[in-house]
């Protein structure tokens, strides 16, 4: 089952791929959607047969490949990579479907889009350290040809930015496996082979910061995000919709696997300083989005900020806070993907993306009145608002990382509160007051433009009033993480005894 969910696409890159000149262009797209909603779905069919009361691997999947290198084909899902996985298969669908019908070269765009959700899903589901490393890096090829290609004007220095900065993050990791694996003396690069406390607590300090980089990059996290902004500007909408609803999750999910599951006692010397770094990128992504007049680039620095809440959260690593990480990747990937769809329908439509210019497009008769109501739906979840899933993930992190670090805490909550002051901003500037006379004539916004933003509206208000939807599949593994990692932990936290219970709710 989990090799169908890396191969599919991977077979759909070489039907793509083989495609007759002659044949229309949309047959590529069509043939895309197909499979992927084929992957979307078995990992859906994963979800429903996943027992969440099991914390260990589910539908594993062996391989011998390389022994003398300890390199194997080794697949397996948890309650940590199950809901990734299922987040990976959606965005790409979304990604097809909102793609321009008469897109330049679309056998190539189509290839790449399969081949970047394969090594996605490939790295989400790796039990192998190589393995990981092989998938992350496979990732990073498409999408630097679908920014280099399919960009903006400035497409080149973007995308070889990007490149550069994943490149570092890459050997950085790569780096950091090796010598685990060297300097501990285990026989494989398998995880569960892999004992760290058989370093010293230098090696062990050293090593984690390596990783802390590598991942810190891809995450981004400040000062090593500079390439975000840029990627993101510069990428067409629905790379913007991968880059930052799943691309970015690839680095707080290797601090989760990687980082704190491999070096619990190096961990808990660090993270009060991870605690103080998630707070400087938190205010720091917040500021700098109040600062900008670029719609797309003001949801990009609230990328920066949100994954600051991540970091605090596996800083203070209590059972609440890492429940509250999971829970955060899923609700931002779904809300800045809807963000970036309906900036992207609006630069469509009125040819700008700056709040300078923009008024008025929330009227009713000669504006847009649905994708203004969907934007302030996606400003309020990623606000914080009640009934939404961006309250319940800032909630179960805050709540869970007060107790460690009462101070971090608050001043993260600060950030909370600005990112209402930059979204009122944008909202307030760009769809309400008088709509301009060059504007007075927009083309129509047709329901195939909406679809997807409806699909993500739904679930982030689905998922904020029901959250133990997503909750059960992932408590028991997340509370299983910490189980020899107790020193990280100082305070006591809320009791989460079975997947059903109700941790928002102490």
């Amino acid at each position: 089952m989990l090799s169908a969910l890396i191969w599919f696409p991977i077979i759909g890159t070489a039907i793509v791929g083989f495609l007759p000149q002659a044949a229309p262009a949309k047959a590529a797209r069509w043939i895309s959607l197909v499979i992927l909603g084929m992957t979307l779905i078995l990992s859906i069919v994963a979800g429903f047969r996943f027992d969440a009361t099991d914390a260990t691997s589910q539908f594993q999947e062996v391989l011998p490949w390389i022994d003398s290198l300890g390199l194997n084909y080794q697949l397996g899902m948890d309650g940590l990579s199950l809901p990734l996985v299922v987040l990976n298969g959606l965005l790409s669908w979304i990604a097809v479907y909102s793609t321009e019908p008469t897109i330049q070269r679309p056998r190539l765009y189509y290839v790449l889009l399969l081949l970047l959700n394969a090594g996605v899903a490939g790295a989400f589901l790796a039990e192998n350290l190589l393995l990981f490393f092989l998938f992350y890096e496979l990732e990073l090829i498409p999408l630097y040809f679908l920014i280099a290609i399919w960009g903006g004007a400035r497409r080149g220095y973007a995308a070889t930015k990007f490149l550069i900065y994943t490149a570092v993050s890459g050997i950085l990791i790569l780096a950091a496996f090796l010598g685990v694996v060297w300097l501990s003396g285990a026989p494989s690069f398998e995880y569960d082979a892999i004992h760290t406390n058989l370093l010293s607590t230098t090696a062990q300090v050293i090593l984690l910061t390596l990783l802390l980089i590598g991942f810190g990059i891809k995450i981004p996290l400040v000062p090593l995000h500079t390439w975000l902004p840029d990627a993101h500007v510069e990428a067409s909408t629905p790379i913007s919709v991968l880059l930052a609803g799943v691309l970015l999750k690839l680095g707080t999910y290797g601090l989760l696997r990687f980082g704190l599951g491999l070096f619990p006692e190096a961990w808990s010397l660090l993270a009060p300083g991870l605690a103080a770094w998630a707070v400087v990128s938190v205010l720091y992504g917040a500021f700098t989005a109040i600062a900008q007049t670029d719609m797309k680039k003001m949801v990009a620095y609230s990328s920066i900020g949100h994954m600051g809440f991540i970091l605090l959260a596996v800083a203070a690593a209590t059972p609440l806070s890492i429940l509250g990480t999971v829970f955060q990747m899923i609700s931002h990937g779904l809300i800045s993907a809807m963000l970036f769809l309906l900036v992207g329908v609006v630069y469509q439509k009125t040819g700008t993306r700056d709040i300078t210019v923009l008024r008025g497009l929330l009227n009713p008769e000669r504006g847009m009145p649905i994708i203004g109501s969907l934007m302030i739906i996606g400003v309020m979840a990623s606000a914080g608002i009640p009934g939404m899933m961006g309250f319940i993930s800032e909630f179960l992190i805050f709540r869970g990382s007060f107790p460690v670090f009462p101070v971090q805490t608050l001043l993260c909550m600060v950030g909370t509160g600005l990112t209402a002051v930059y979204f009122l901003l944008l909202v307030n500037r760009t769809f309400f007051g008088r709509l301009p006379e060059q504007f007075a004539n927009l083309p129509k916004v047709e329901w195939s433009d909406r679809v997807p933003a409806f699909i993500l509206a739904m679930l982030i208000v689905l998922l904020g009033v029901q959250p133990n939807w997503m909750v059960q599949w992932s408590e028991t593994t997340t509370t299983a993480l910490l189980s020899p990692n107790s020193a990280v932990a100082t305070v006591p936290s809320l009791h989460l005894s079975t997947p059903t219970a109700n941790p928002y709710n102490p």
